[in-house]
């Protein structure tokens, strides 16, 4: 009797316990952290915000069905003959820790589309870089933001989204190996390479 008197309130503690933490928090789910992301010191990250594109003008591009792009696809770049001189030319550079494309680079996204809508069974994969400054977890959540805005300007130009994977190097694999800002405007960059089956 005397011990289920101490079991009893111990199981309902435990109880309280497992719900307050599994039921408020989730088991499954991912939550952000709040507040403002991590700044390192004379890193490429200056704000403490994400940035987005432009909201896409679906009245000059019905092609384009709004809402969040699908980043699920059932192709393997690795599986493929990857060909990176035949848009190596169109490579899109960006600003200082952002993911905007300038209007100075569409020419660049209007070519890879021609290129992409001139061959059917070419697969695209756009890698994200960025410069050397920043942490390695910022420049790549940075980097995926790139490839992604590509991504996105690509399917405003009337190429479907599946047929484009993107991928983040961060700052692993610069375009030049310089430490001022001539190298670091050359390494933040979004890069084209054009996948065909094997």
């Amino acid at each position: 009797m005397k011990l289920n008197k101490l079991i009893f309130p111990l199981m309902i503690a435990l109880a309280a316990t497992l719900a307050s933490t599994g039921c408020k928090h989730g088991f499954n789910k991912v939550t952000p952290l709040p507040g403002p992301y991590p700044q390192p010191p004379g890193g490429e990250q200056q704000s403490s915000t994400l940035q987005s594109t432009t909201p896409i003008n679906t009245e000059t591009n019905p092609t384009y069905t709004p809402g969040p792009i699908d980043t699920s696809t059932n192709w393997d770049p690795s599986m493929m003959n990857q060909d990176r001189a035949a848009l190596a030319a169109y490579t899109v550079h960006f600003k200082f820790d952002s993911a905007v494309v300038q209007d100075s680079e569409q020419s660049n996204i209007a070519n890879v589309a021609q290129a992409l809508t001139g061959d059917a069974n070419a697969k695209l994969l756009i890698e994200g870089h960025c410069d050397e400054r920043g942490t390695e977890e910022y420049n790549r959540s940075l980097g995926e933001r790139r490839a992604l805005a590509l991504r996105e300007a690509l399917a405003k130009s009337g190429i479907d989204p599946m047929r484009i994977r993107t991928i983040s190097y961060g700052k692993d694999k610069p375009a030049d190996p310089g430490h001022d800002e001539a190298a670091w405007a050359k390494n933040r960059r979004g890069e084209f390479i054009l996948c065909h089956p094997k």
